[in-house]
């Protein structure tokens, strides 16, 4: 079914929420005696990580450079505090600490993401597997295991080998894409009897946007109107290239677990989306058209091709042909390619309508001819949190969650990041830094419009707190704070469990 054959559907959504604010609860809200029983039998509570935030040992296990060994290195004023992901939290080292962490929490899963490069240090079959990393990682998997944790396994979290971005312009290349199903493969055989949960590539449209379009991440990428300090690109054309392969090599890997692997291995298989929500500035036409094409470009841009085999139709439409084509095989390849899809939500925005279009500078950012804001009359859309774009609207997970359950033939759903940050204040004692009660807030309003949106029939499995522990947030470096866990970052990397671990062991106490 095409898009344009039920836009209403959304707009009523999106009409719904005007007037509301986003941090009040529905009525009868429930949030301050919920609990891991409040949620269905078998809900899956976890936490989450990505190896270049937490690993560390970047040379070390035979381990091969990422893009972001590189960037961070070459580009050190790209990150606020010029710090890299050298040794990170240290897990690599660590790992059985923190497995025991999240033992004494009550989690039920982890889901981390394999370094490609760690697996295959030149990026490809032909330059050798490192028979190092695939066992940190089955000891890793293996302790996760002893401990009562399921793996959930990202396979691609943005760390992609330096020697093909060297090679052919990583994902801007269609060899990326049998490249990343050899790595597939590799991770199905070594991994695949115990991992039982896969997920080919977290949030694709943070990578080819922050690194394409705006190139504030790896791999730096923009037109040089964006920023004169990108390493060079073409913003109006990149970012929608990344993405297209990003989907042709989702749709690759999913195939060859499907037919190789599935059936005696009895995993399954989705991919992880990132979405905030849209808010219409106003309740005129024009901004609630104006919210429905930011969630387009945003979301739809995946899953969208994902579930119907196309681009959404506001995409086609105004980009014309820098979007990418799929072909009538491509397009069969990609639609109805995963098992359960992951779903990523921090925060919501404004969206109104622009009026007036630059023609001349073109650019992924501009395509959709919204303005994002995050506040209407003067009042924030929700308190801001440690991060400059995250702001708390618990309303929106439920809004988004009910938004797929309706537009895209409600699909298995699992949270596999919801978080809130908090900015590194090294004026405060470690007592002080460990009181996050803005963190237990966040989780329990998100949890609790989580519960309200399975109890109207969203088909959700599970929730994965970002995050685990303290960790390298990418541009952010340092700077700020996502843990449940605190990071003694002057002290030995000690691990400190913050207020809000103590929350959710007391939430997940059976």
């Amino acid at each position: 079914m095409a898009f344009q054959s039920f836009p209403l559907l959304g707009l009523l959504i999106l009409v719904d929420l005007l007037g509301r604010s986003g941090g009040a609860a529905l009525s009868n809200d429930s949030s301050t005696s919920l609990n891991r029983y409040s949620f269905p039998a078998g809900f899956v509570f976890g936490a989450a990580s990505a190896s270049y935030q937490f690993e560390g040992a970047a040379k070390q296990g035979g381990k091969g450079p990422s893009i972001w060994d590189t960037f961070t290195h070459k580009y050190p004023g790209k990150i606020a505090d010029r710090s890299n992901g050298d040794v990170a939290i240290d897990f690599y080292h660590r790992y059985k600490g923190d497995v025991g962490i999240m033992k004494e929490m009550g989690l039920d899963a982890f889901r981390f993401s394999i370094s490609w490069p760690r697996i295959l240090p030149h990026g490809k079959l032909s330059g050798g597997v490192n028979r190092e990393g695939i066992r940190f990682y089955n000891n890793l998997i293996d302790e996760l295991l002893s401990h009562g944790l399921q793996p959930y396994v990202t396979l691609f979290h943005w760390d992609l080998p330096q020697a093909l971005e060297d090679e052919y312009g990583g994902f801007l290349n269609t060899k990326i894409v049998d490249d990343f199903r050899d790595y597939a493969e590799i991770c199905f055989r070594e991994f695949g009897d115990r991992v039982k949960s896969w997920i080919t590539f977290n949030e694709p449209w943070t990578f080819s946007n922050g690194g394409y379009s705006l190139g504030t991440l790896s791999p730096g990428r923009c037109s040089p109107w964006v920023s004169i300090s990108c390493t060079g690109g073409n913003s109006g054309t990149e970012p929608y290239l990344v993405a297209h392969n990003q989907l042709l090599a989702h749709a690759a890997a999913v195939k060859a677990y499907k037919d190789k692997y599935q059936a005696f291995q009895k995993g399954k298989i989705g991919i992880t989306l990132v979405s905030h929500w849209f808010v219409p500035y106003s309740n005129d036409k024009a901004s609630i058209q104006a919210a429905q094409r930011a969630i387009d470009f945003m979301f739809g841009w995946l899953l969208h091709p994902l579930t119907y085999g196309d681009y959404p139709e506001s995409m086609r439409s105004l980009v014309g042909k820098r979007l990418p084509k799929l072909t009538p095989e491509q397009s069969m390849a990609v639609k109805g390619s995963f098992d359960f899809l992951g779903l990523n939500y921090y925060t919501a925005n404004y969206a109104a309508n622009v009026l007036s279009f630059n023609s001349v500078n073109i650019s992924y950012n501009t395509d959709s001819h919204v303005n994002l804001s995050t506040t209407r009359k003067g009042v924030l859309i929700g308190k801001q949190a440690g991060s400059s774009w995250l702001f708390v609207y618990p309303r929106g997970i439920h809004d988004l969650l009910l938004y797929v359950k309706k537009q895209y033939k409600d699909p298995v759903i699992y949270i596999t990041e919801n978080g809130v940050s908090e900015k590194d204040d090294s004026s405060l004692t470690l007592k002080e830094a460990l009181v996050d009660n803005l963190r237990i807030e966040y989780y329990q309003s998100h949890l609790s419009f989580v519960q309200k949106a399975i109890k109207k029939g969203v088909n959700v499995k599970g929730y994965f707190a970002w995050s685990l522990m303290d960790n390298f947030e990418w541009n952010d470096g340092y700077s700020v704070r996502f843990g449940i866990n605190y990071i003694d970052y002057k002290n030995g990397l000690k691990r400190y469990p913050k207020r809000s671990a103590y929350w959710f062991k007391k939430f997940l106490q059976r």
